[in-house]
């Protein structure tokens, strides 16, 4: 479902998947993220998304007031998950209110797996 925005020139409307697209690109540019996972796990098997595709691995929700995002993600062995986890959180957040201009309420990241870099 788009969300939809108005001006005082008429109506926007941003489709879920280029708003997947912007927070999925946000997500990789974070230290200690290998990339995103798709969320739709089949067989208990996560795969890494390529980045053409990062939009996969993220979930948007329209809301009264704002929208709601959630991100599955794969993460670097050896890092502090909290800190990735709330670095990506305030990037996505900053990214998507600085180029949509409207509110981001949630950015739930979820932490899929674990990998180690060779």
């Amino acid at each position: 479902m788009p969300v939809n925005t108005k001006t005082n020139y008429g109506q926007i409307k941003i489709a879920d998947n280029a708003i997947a697209a912007l927070a999925g690109t946000a997500v990789a540019e974070c230290y200690g993220v290998v990339g995103m996972t798709g969320k739709n796990i089949r067989d208990g098997i996560n795969y890494l998304l390529k980045k053409e595709n990062y939009s996969k691995g993220v979930i948007v929700r329209n809301k009264n007031n704002g929208i709601e995002i959630d991100l599955y993600t794969v993460l670097i062995d050896g890092v502090r998950i909290p800190e990735v986890v709330n670095e990506i959180q305030k990037r996505v957040k900053y990214s998507l209110e600085k180029t949509l201009n409207m509110d981001v309420l949630e950015v739930n990241v979820y932490v899929e797996s674990i990998r180690v870099l060779k």
